[in-house]
């Protein structure tokens, strides 16, 4: 693929988008419940396609953690065909009337949901990503071209053909949902800036990988992912609580960006909560990277680095930070957070209601587990990724952060004096 094959694509997508834009409510749904369809009909191509990835990527030396993201199972590609199914059950956004007012010289002006147009999704290697975002951008009317990781290749063009079958077998455009399969930096780069062509670019991925394409992209932007997520234990908390807040939003999935990377513990409660946690942090293989004072509790804490408070370890590793006031944790947060998810164990109200003001976040918790930052789980159907930025989308992103509007003004000859 070169430049111009990618500029075909995109053109392709853009008339796929316009056509999109007219669907009907019901056509989009047989098209969602017919590409649920053919992903259970392609599971055992799709299973053999993810197996040479995964081979692939052992030889090259990557870690457990990494294979893991990466890897379908016969369970995990049902979740696929029953997250597509879910999607085209969610209320259709789009033509919705969010407003309608008359202004004194008699214009009448409604304000209507649209599309987007063409969305561009840069993506790392997760599979499941690939039928995430094809089901959610489709269901809006938007056409979407997607760029996964190399390692994941096979396994996204297998997932995107099934797709398609299920776009043709209800007579939808098949370019509707286009996958980039030459993996080459310079390409990536280019796609970044067909800017006459697509209307928004969604990086889903590490912060090298959105970092790059904040620096380079020319299409409007929308940042994701990226979750250094801190829990605060408040000297306050019900520490067996706390505990495991922290087990599950450490240890459940470690792979995901709503995964905790840092600890803070008030000084008047770490010893007792470390101690307490000690057992459960062995049996989960969960690695401490502590402050001088995390360090004197805990004899194996691994003596932790400034970068250690800014990492997304995505690992079963964690810092660990003692502080002496609640305004010292605040501050710690401030610093290092990636406004992704932040939570605090309490049961003081007055310090609950402070940390949920005091946070600049997309998702601030208050008691309760870090893992729950996802669409799905707030009713959204769904989500294209976690929005760490506050233009146009922000938090777990549905669909109707998949969508812009427009005026609607009609008139009776009404000249502007």
């Amino acid at each position: 693929m070169d430049i111009k094959d990618l500029e075909i694509m995109a053109q392709k997508a853009q008339a796929a988008a316009r056509q999109l834009g007219q669907a009907s409510s019901q056509s989009k749904e047989a098209a969602l419940l017919a590409m649920a369809d053919q992903l259970r009909q392609k599971q055992t191509a799709i299973l053999k396609a993810n197996a040479q990835d995964i081979a692939k990527t052992r030889d090259q030396g990557r870690p457990d953690s990494f294979i893991e993201r990466m890897t379908l199972t016969e369970d995990r590609v049902e979740a696929m065909a029953l997250g597509l199914e879910d999607v085209a059950r969610q209320p259709d956004p789009i033509h919705e009337v969010i407003a309608g007012w008359t202004t004194p010289q008699g214009l009448d002006i409604v304000q209507k949901r649209v599309p987007l147009g063409v969305i561009g999704i840069i993506y790392e290697s997760r599979p499941n990503v690939t039928a995430d975002a094809a089901s959610l951008c489709f269901k809006t009317g938007n056409s979407v071209i997607l760029r996964g990781g190399k390692e994941t290749l096979q396994s996204n063009l297998a997932i995107v053909s099934a797709l398609q079958v299920g776009l043709a077998s209800v007579d939808l455009p098949q370019d509707a949902i286009q996958y980039i399969d030459d993996p080459d930096r310079a390409l990536a780069t280019a796609f970044m800036q067909l800017d006459r062509y697509v209307d928004c670019l969604i990086p889903r991925g590490s912060a090298a990988l959105i970092q790059s394409v904040v620096q380079n992209a020319t299409i409007p932007t929308i940042e994701t992912g990226v979750g250094n997520c801190h829990l605060y234990v408040h000297q306050s908390a019900d520490l067996d609580e706390a505990i495991q807040l922290f087990i599950n939003g450490k240890a459940q999935r470690v792979s995901v960006c709503n995964a905790l990377e840092t600890l803070i513990l008030d000084q008047e409660i770490a010893k007792d909560f470390l101690d307490q946690a000690r057992l459960l942090i062995e049996q989960n293989g969960i690695r401490l990277h502590g402050d001088q004072r995390t360090c004197s509790l805990v004899k194996d804490a691994i003596p932790a680095e400034e970068k250690d408070y800014a990492e997304e370890y995505l690992d079963y590793d964690i810092a660990v930070k003692i502080v002496d006031s609640y305004q010292k944790a605040i501050d710690h947060i401030q610093t290092y957070s990636s406004k992704h998810s932040e939570v605090i164990a309490t049961k003081d109200y007055q310090v609950a209601q402070d940390f949920m003001n005091d946070i600049d976040a997309a998702c601030v918790y208050v008691n309760a587990s870090s893992r729950f930052s996802d669409g799905g789980i707030f009713g959204f159907g769904g989500e294209i990724g976690i929005s760490t930025q506050k233009l146009h989308a922000r938090g777990p992103m549905g669909l109707k952060a998949l969508t812009s509007y427009k005026y609607l003004i009609q008139g009776q000859g009404q000249i502007r004096e």
